[in-house]
């Protein structure tokens, strides 16, 4: 459906010239939203993705190891939008304290993420609401280091921003003045909160974010934030119990669709053909997910069958393998801690592990050697290539 512009344009003057902003209404959508049979279908089959995804604890063993990884696949993923060059490997590397082999600012930038979410579903988790003090806290360890740390983490604007171009003047898009954003963030609060209308958790989570990237409220970091935003609200709203959906792979696979659809909703109002998108996305993505996380459950089985037929020196070789499904790229020293055998010991299920195709050295050195569980990475490796 075709509103028109969902806002009004102001001409403001920045840096000596005239400027265009654009100033979002509050949501909801005026006229209310149009689902005919077939969206709605999209809609209810998105959230019917989200619930079988959210079951996958039932699945695996342990969902912390599915979680610990796959959080950081979409921060690999996210950041990746917006022109890093690291690979999951590197993170995981960086984290094992290794060189990663990649411009540090990168690592880094990746690494907030992983902190910046881990930070918001800790606050969600014992009752903190989403809101603009939510979200600076969030922006405030995705900047806290690296590329972006000048950039007043933690805080709202106080300059004008754009996007595309080399200035406010010849912009694609000029996101509200500074002094427009933080009522902007108070309306969009309020409409997370219910406030006029009560909205279902996927509508809900698809308006709330194009909201927050048309506001674009902070200097830097915006795409990041606003796409944790969607699993955090989702998480907030009781749909999933952990943060287990992210659409950045989607994103990232439909970028040129994805910021026209933007461009669309900002122009005419066409918030339903966005809304489609959105839960084809949601539906792609909770499904992709799922079959990671079964594909996951199988190897680990396979892999352990491999080493509980080894013999006397199982039990050890398996609390090794195991300490690696925790962690999947690590050093001897950090697998002996883990798993409570001594260094000496580690370093032979190690050897023994490779000769079994489990697990591959990375350095090719003979110290500070680093070590991959070779399979598991790959296949939660799939996608994040970079652009």
């Amino acid at each position: 459906m075709l509103r028109g512009p969902t806002g009004t344009w102001r001409t403001e003057t920045s840096s000596g010239e005239a400027v265009r902003a654009f100033i979002p209404a509050p949501l909801p959508p005026v006229p209310p939203l149009q689902l005919d049979d077939m969206l709605q279908s999209n809609v209810d089959d998105a959230l019917l993705a989200l619930g079988r995804l959210d079951s996958v604890a039932l699945l695996l063993p342990d969902t912390r190891l599915f979680l610990y990884t796959y959080v950081r696949k979409e921060a690999v993923l996210s950041s990746q939008i917006e022109g890093t060059q690291s690979s999951l490997s590197d993170l995981l590397t960086f984290e094992a304290d290794e060189s990663p082999g990649v411009p540090l600012d990168d690592v880094t930038e990746v690494s907030n993420y992983v902190a910046a979410l881990e930070w918001g579903m800790a606050e969600i988790r014992r009752g903190f609401p989403i809101s603009g003090r939510l979200l600076r806290g969030i922006h405030g360890r995705l900047l806290s280091s690296g590329r972006g740390a000048d950039k007043l983490p933690g805080d709202f604007r106080h300059s004008q921003n754009w996007i595309g171009g080399t200035r406010p003047g010849n912009a694609a898009f000029v996101p509200p003045p500074p002094a427009e954003v933080a009522p902007c963030i108070s309306a969009l609060e309020r409409f997370i909160h219910d406030d006029p209308v009560r909205t279902s958790p996927v509508l809900k989570a698809a308006l709330a974010h194009v909201q927050f990237e048309t506001i674009h409220p902070f200097l830097d970091g915006n795409g990041r934030v606003g796409r944790l935003l969607i699993t955090i609200l989702l998480c907030a709203e009781g749909v999933l119990k952990d943060p287990m959906l992210y659409l950045s792979l989607y994103f990232k696979e439909h970028r040129a669709e994805y910021y026209a659809h933007l461009t669309a909703v900002r122009e005419t109002g066409d918030w339903e053909a966005w809304i489609g998108f959105f839960a084809n996305g949601v539906r792609e993505t909770a499904g992709a997910a799922l079959h990671t996380a079964q594909r996951l459950v199988g190897q680990f089985a396979r892999d352990r069958e491999q080493v509980l037929a080894v013999g006397r020196t199982a039990n050890s070789l398996l609390r090794v393998f195991d300490a690696l499904r925790e962690r999947p790229i690590a050093t001897a020293s950090t697998l002996a801690e883990r798993s409570a055998v001594t260094l000496p010991t580690v370093n032979r299920m190690l050897a023994q592990l490779q000769a079994l195709g489990i697990v591959a050295e990375l350095t090719g050195k003979k110290r500070d050697r680093l070590f991959s569980y070779a399979e598991y990475v790959r296949i939660l490796s799939e996608g994040t290539s970079p652009l």
